[in-house]
C-alpha cells in the first residue's frame, strides 16, 4: 500500500506498533518523540523506557514493517532510540526524590555470591547508559570496598542548611556507599539492630544521591529485624533474590519470599537470579559441570509463578576479578559479562512493566 508520503501518515502507521511488553501502541504510549520526513527519507525517534531494552530490535523491525505496509514500500527508514526510565514514585516529598526505581537484592542466606550479583547488575545497568547508584547494606560482611577496589576510601561529607551529607563515592560510572567505608576492616561491628536500621537508614536520609535511574541495595543475607525495618523505611520499587541451585540454597529462598509478601511490605519480587549454576574451567570454556545440581532456580520460580530473571556460571575469574577490586562485569576475555548484561535488560525490562503494571492500577 502506498499513499501520501506525509509525517501525519507515518505517525497513523506507528499506531499499529505495539510496545511487546506494555501491550500498547507505541504512539499512544507517547513512545513517539520525533518524526521527520524528507522526500523518500524518513527518520523516527522512539524513547524507551529502558537504555537496556532488551526488545529494542524487534520494536525497530515493526515500526520500519508497518511504514513500508502503510505508507511507502520503498521508503528509506531510520529509527533511532532515546530511552527514559520510567518510575513507579510520584510523591515529590518522599525520600529520594531524585530516584526512579530501588531495587532491593535479597538472599536467604550467605554464601550465595548476592553482592556479586548486585555489583555485576550494577556495573551492566551502568554500561547501558542508566545512572546508577548501590547501597552496600551487609553490616556484618561489606564486600563493595573490596570488590571496587575502595578499601580504605571515605566518602566526603559536606555542609548543607545545617546538615552533614555524604556524597557517595563513585568508581566505574556508579555511585557507591558502604559500611565498609566508615569502618575499620580489621575491627569487629558489634551493633545492635536498631544501630544497624538507624546507620543504613542515614545512607538513605542525610546521603546527596543526585539523579538515578537504579539504586541497588544489597541487603544483608537472611531475614530478621534489620531487613523488616529497612524494607517498611525505604521506597523499594521491587526486589530481586538470589540463590543457588542446590536444595537447602532454595528452602531459605522462599523465607526470603516469604518475608516480600508479608502484609506489611508488600513489595513485588521482580523474580529470582540463580548463581553458580555450573561451573565452567578456563581451559574447557564450553563445558559445563553442575556441582551443586541442575535448574533448582527454575524450579523454584515455577512453583512461586515467578520469572527467572538469569543464570550466572560459577567462574573462577569472577571470584579473582572481585578479589583484586575490578567487577567482573569489565573482564572481557571470558563471556561472563554477557550473562550479566542479560540480567541486566531482563530486570530493565521486568522494573518497567512493574511501572506501568503501578501505573494502570
Amino acid at each position: 500500500m502506498s499513499q501520501q508520503f506525509t509525517k501525519e501518515n507515518v505517525l497513523n502507521a506507528l499506531k499499529f506498533v505495539d510496545d511487546p511488553d506494555l501491550k500498547q501502541d507505541l504512539v499512544s504510549l507517547g513512545m513517539v518523540k520525533e518524526i521527520i520526513v524528507n522526500g523518500n527519507q524518513v527518520d523516527v525517534t522512539i524513547e524507551l523506557t529502558t537504555p537496556v531494552c532488551p526488545l529494542k530490535g524487534k520494536i525497530e523491525g515493526d515500526c520500519k514493517r508497518a511504514i513500508n505496509e502503510m505508507v511507502s514500500a520503498t521508503a528509506e527508514i531510520n529509527i533511532e532510540f532515546t530511552s527514559s526510565v520510567t518510575s513507579s514514585r510520584t510523591a515529590k516529598e518522599d525520600l529520594l526524590p531524585g530516584v526512579r526505581n530501588i531495587i532491593a537484592v535479597a538472599s536467604g542466606k550467605g554464601g550465595v555470591g548476592k553482592s556479586t550479583i548486585a555489583v555485576n547488575l550494577a556495573m551492566a545497568l551502568a554500561e547501558s547508559g542508566a545512572k546508577v547508584g548501590l547501597i552496600d547494606a551487609d553490616i556484618y560482611g561489606p564486600s563493595i570496598p573490596t570488590m571496587f577496589g575502595l578499601e580504605g576510601a571515605k566518602p566526603e561529607v559536606v555542609e548543607r542548611d545545617g546538615k552533614h551529607i555524604m556524597k557517595p563515592i563513585e568508581k566505574f560510572g556508579i555511585k557507591l556507599l558502604s559500611i565498609g567505608f566508615m569502618v575499620d576492616k580489621s575491627q569487629a561491628v558489634v551493633w545492635r539492630g536498631p544501630m544497624v536500621s538507624s546507620a543504613l537508614k542515614q545512607f538513605v536520609t542525610d546521603c546527596d544521591w543526585g539523579e538515578l535511574d537504579y539504586l541497588l541495595f544489597d541487603l544483608p543475607p537472611g531475614t530478621g529485624d534489620i531487613h523488616l525495618t529497612l524494607v517498611t523505611s525505604i521506597p523499594v520499587t521491587a526486589a530481586i533474590v538470589v540463590t543457588t541451585p542446590q536444595k537447602v540454597a532454595l528452602a531459605d529462598v522462599e523465607k526470603a519470599l516469604a518475608m516480600f509478601n508479608m502484609p506489611q511490605i508488600k513489595i513485588p519480587v521482580l523474580g529470582l537470579v540463580e548463581n553458580m549454576s555450573w561451573f565452567t574451567p578456563a581451559e574447557l570454556p564450553d563445558n559445563k559441570y553442575y556441582l551443586f545440581g541442575k535448574d533448582g532456580g527454575q524450579k523454584l520460580a515455577d512453583e512461586f509463578e515467578l520469572p527467572l530473571l538469569g543464570k550466572i556460571p560459577l567462574i573462577q575469574s569472577i571470584r579473582e576479578d572481585g578479589d583484586r577490586g575490578v567487577p567482573a562485569f569489565l573482564n572481557k576475555e571470558l563471556n561472563q559479562s554477557e550473562h550479566f548484561k542479560q540480567l541486566a535488560q531482563i530486570t530493565a525490562r521486568y522494573i518497567a512493566i512493574n511501572n506501568a503494571t503501578k501505573a494502570s492500577v
